[in-house]
């Protein structure tokens, strides 16, 4: 756990710079009315790390526990659209950095423990999936070479 804490540490420190110097305008604008903005994708990667602080905390003293969310109603519900976009972007490093402290804190053994979303998984595949998530959409919004990810 404690190097997927270091990878996740080391990203959002790389990135948070990068991000800051989105002008509003870009960060704002929807590539299509059905799609996400890049706004509203840094609002999706809030969503998500609320969520996976509940798994890795709750799965740690719960058998299995099921946490589930629905990203799009989320993103709606948060009107991230009309976020003031330092706020996000600020929120959005804060709550990683309290997931870097939340895996540095979580013992091999609890790392083992499992939570579904759908599907049962370990806490220890939740953080690396969290981890390639992000970098997923962190490179759609700085429009670096796509991270794929299913």
């Amino acid at each position: 756990m404690h190097d997927t804490a270091s990878r996740l540490e080391t990203l959002i420190n790389d990135y948070l710079l990068q991000l800051k110097y989105i002008s509003e305008e870009k960060l704002s604008q929807k590539p299509s009315p059905a799609k996400w903005s890049k706004k509203e994708i840094i609002g999706h990667l809030i969503d998500s790390a609320q969520n996976n602080i509940r798994r890795f905390i709750v799965a740690q003293y719960e058998d299995n526990p099921f946490i589930k969310y629905d990203q799009d109603k989320w993103v709606a519900l948060n009107n991230y659209q009309h976020a003031d976009s330092s706020l996000l972007l600020e929120l959005w490093y804060l709550m990683n950095r309290q997931i870097v402290g939340i895996l540095q804190n979580t013992s091999a053994e609890a790392a083992q423990r499992t939570c579904s979303t759908g599907d049962a998984h370990t806490i220890e595949w939740l953080a690396e999936d969290y981890v390639k998530h992000l970098k997923h959409h962190i490179h759609q919004v700085l429009e670096l070479e796509p991270f794929a990810y299913p």
